[in-house]
């Protein structure tokens, strides 16, 4: 007998008000509408759970679901699922908690802060945000430019007070919510005290923006990062990997520092990897962090064997370049994971937000998600979770044209609008858990036809799938005992999840 998911009509109730509206007014009409008796909960026995997103807004994450197929599935377009060939494993899937996102959630108020962050992170009614990102000192989505030691010396560290006022509050909040959250830090420069313009002069560089790091505070730098985790630590908030620097290769952000391959390589061959090794730090260290227009440069550090040893894998951003030059690192070292680390959507898409959700919805899951994923990516974190409705808060010099994966209203800090990667996001946090595998699924191909498929620590199976054609498709998947079929919109996204 096949086991079915059971959903009480309470639960599904919590998911569809959470999750299918896009503001703070839903559109009742693309919601199933339970059943009740009197008000008592009652249970709902689903075979196939799915939520649906389509590029023109009509569907937005919106519940359904589907029966298992009953005799011999003999459909031609079916996506056939082994279970038994497993890829790589998943880490989870989330955003960027940056300055500006916590200033923004501050400036609520307690109670719709609180449902806010359980409706992203709550693993079980919400869409379960289990990976985010911070800054390891400021970024370009900071109320100020800082480091953890703005006073030469690193016996000077000390966190900044933008940190302990805004975000270790709210991640304590997050973690009230969802306690097995992993964090990354990235940095977005050193200490201006340890910059010099260049490698060959190195004549101090006391500038927020490009510089490179003197070779003279390598020690002190790898002391940085060591003492930052171990104060997040002591907070309460345990970091499970550090990239050592964000866009190394951007030396025009307002925070930036400039580190070639080679400095990079130096850095955790001969400082990094030993002062973790020697302070029994276990955060994973990821290199790289920028385009995919630059695969080499993490490739390069790789063949360097007394770097390698340090090294658990890189990070990527896809502002330029194609997911495809993922191809060449997983084929030079399997070994080693990728990370899809950072993207933004913002008004050089559109002004119009409407348009910018129908523009770039499709091409985030082909660029940042189904396209990495397929590729052995083993997590993917957006850019800012908030921002509010000026794009903001933002830095001079940095981008002053970006939205959040949510934004909110400057007049009321409560009004919201969920943006493309909100739902981007959701999609795959919702079903796919942190420790599933993605596994084999292979048969019906059509153009703009993309999917994932996963199974769950728990047994459960999950997909993830992409049409993006202006015409319906019609489309099984089969796995070992059961199948289903569903009709895909046009241009649209849809999740499954389901047990047998």
């Amino acid at each position: 007998m096949n086991k079915s998911y059971r959903f009480s009509i309470l639960t599904l109730c919590a998911v569809i008000t959470l999750c299918a509206c896009n503001t703070t007014s839903c559109n009742k009409g693309d919601s199933p509408t339970p059943e009740t008796d009197n008000g008592s909960e009652t249970e709902q026995i689903s075979d196939v759970i799915s939520y649906v997103t389509t590029k023109n807004q009509s569907k937005l994450f919106t519940l359904d679901s589907l029966s298992f197929n009953k005799g011999v599935n003999i459909s031609p377009y079916t996506i056939h699922i082994d279970k038994n060939t497993k890829y790589q494993q998943m880490d989870g899937f989330g955003a960027a908690i940056t300055g500006s996102t916590c200033y923004n959630l501050l400036k609520m108020t307690q109670s719709d802060r609180t449902s806010l962050l359980k409706e992203v992170f709550d693993p079980d009614e919400g869409m379960g945000f289990s990976y985010i990102r911070v800054s390891i000192g400021c970024s370009d989505f900071s109320m100020d430019e800082y480091t953890c030691c703005d006073t030469n010396g690193i016996e000077n560290f000390e966190m900044n007070m933008y940190d302990k006022r805004d975000l270790f509050p709210i991640l304590k909040e997050i973690l009230a919510i969802n306690p097995n959250i992993k964090i990354m830090g990235s940095p977005w420069t050193c200490p201006r005290w340890m910059k010099v313009n260049n490698l060959t002069d190195l004549d101090p560089y006391n500038s927020w923006t490009s510089g490179q790091l003197n070779p003279a505070y390598y020690d002190d730098y790898a002391t940085y990062f060591v003492k930052w985790i171990n104060a997040m630590e002591d907070e309460g908030f345990p970091i499970e990997s550090i990239t050592i620097q964000n866009e190394p290769l951007n030396r025009g952000n307002s925070v930036s520092l400039y580190m070639s391959w080679e400095e990079q390589s130096n850095f955790v061959r001969n400082n990094l990897g030993p002062a973790f090794k020697a302070n029994n730090i276990d955060t994973k260290i990821i290199i790289y962090d920028h385009n995919f227009d630059e695969n080499n440069y993490p490739i390069n550090i790789y063949n360097d064997p007394d770097a390698n040893k340090y090294v658990y894998g890189s990070a990527w951003h896809a502002y330029a370049g194609s997911p495809s030059a993922l191809d060449a690192v997983h084929q030079a070292y399997p070994d080693k994971k990728i990370y899809f680390t950072e993207q933004s959507i913002g008004e050089w898409i559109s002004e119009s937000k409407s348009e910018c959700f129908s523009k770039d919805l499709m091409w985030s899951m082909e660029n940042c998600f189904i396209g990495t994923i397929n590729r052995y990516c083993s997590g993917v974190i957006m850019w800012n979770l908030l921002l509010d409705s000026e794009r903001g808060p933002n830095r001079p010099g940095g981008c002053n044209t970006c939205y959040g994966c949510i934004d909110i209203s400057k007049s009321d800090y409560k009004t919201l609008t969920k943006n493309s990667h909100f739902y981007n996001i959701s999609h795959f946090s919702k079903v796919v858990k942190p420790g599933a595998y993605r596994i084999k699924s292979s048969g019906f191909n059509l153009s703009g036809l993309e999917y994932s498929v996963f199974l769950n620590p728990d047994g459960s199976y999950a997909a993830v799938v992409m049409n993006n054609s202006d015409s319906q498709v019609n489309v099984t998947f089969e796995d070992d005992i059961n199948s289903f079929s569903d009709k895909l919109l046009p241009t649209s996204v849809t999740s499954y999840t389901w047990k047998n």
